[in-house]
């Protein structure tokens, strides 16, 4: 029954993580212009990354909402941590650019 209920879970974050990540795809197009083109995917890669089981649930409900004001402060935040920061400076190389 434990091993269900992994595998229920698993297939949720799963779920919950692909839309959470075209959620983060538009913020990053539409409310971050900073953010060039080429990384677009790979900063989107970091967030999903790095967004705890809460943010992921907030960002996969903006799927159904659309993005607002809560879906950029989330992203923000996510932005913000360390952990995340170490993974944009990873990806901006990997992707040819410089920050």
């Amino acid at each position: 029954t434990v091993a269900a209920c992994t595998e229920v879970q698993t297939a949720v974050d799963n779920t919950a993580r692909a839309g959470a990540k075209g959620v983060i795809t538009e913020t990053l197009a539409t409310r971050f212009p900073q953010v060039p083109k080429e990384l677009i995917t790979p900063f989107t890669d970091c967030i999903i990354d790095n967004a705890d089981a809460l943010e992921l649930r907030e960002l996969a409900c903006a799927t159904v909402v659309g993005v607002d004001d809560t879906t950029t402060g989330t992203v923000r935040t996510i932005l913000s941590r360390p952990e995340t920061r170490t993974c944009l400076l990873a990806a901006a190389p990997a992707a040819g650019m410089t920050l």
